[in-house]
């Protein structure tokens, strides 16, 4: 097999497991929150109720992903796994309205595993966003009348 038939393949299953990754990590995030969630709704409601917001943005996003793996699904697992981390850091740091327990506690586990995953999936998400402009880029110069 030559090069040119042996590229779409090997495209298709980098794509394939990047979605499948993405989905992934989309799921994760949506765990990690609701195992910490029970604790949120006696101490501080409406962050209860913006854990369930991400919990089912994540699922939709991984949905998504797997279904069309199309930029704007990846945009939005960017958007959503870096809102969660700004979200950890600034309860750590400032803290939130009626949400000031936690400054300083960088070493919760589910928040470090919160972060671990998010920062895979925004990664991941910026890698694919960025081939992509690349891929679409190389078409248009292949593809530009001479």
């Amino acid at each position: 097999m030559d090069h040119d038939q042996t590229a779409p393949a090997a495209h298709h299953v980098r794509d394939a497991a990047a979605r499948a990754a993405g989905a992934a990590g989309m799921a994760a995030i949506g765990l990690i929150h609701l195992l910490d969630a029970p604790g949120k709704l006696a101490e501080t409601p409406y962050m209860f109720w913006m854990y369930i917001g991400l919990m089912v943005a994540s699922v939709l996003i991984a949905g998504e992903l797997i279904r069309t793996g199309s930029r704007r699904a990846w945009a939005a697992a960017v958007a959503l796994a870096l809102s969660a981390a700004a979200g950890f850091t600034l309860t750590r740091t400032v803290g939130l309205p009626q949400a000031h327990g936690d400054i300083g506690n960088w070493t919760e586990p589910l928040g470090l595993a919160s972060l671990w995953v998010e920062g895979c999936v925004a990664a991941l998400g910026g890698l694919v966003l960025a081939a992509g402009v690349r891929v679409r880029r190389a078409a248009r110069l292949t593809t530009a009348p001479a």
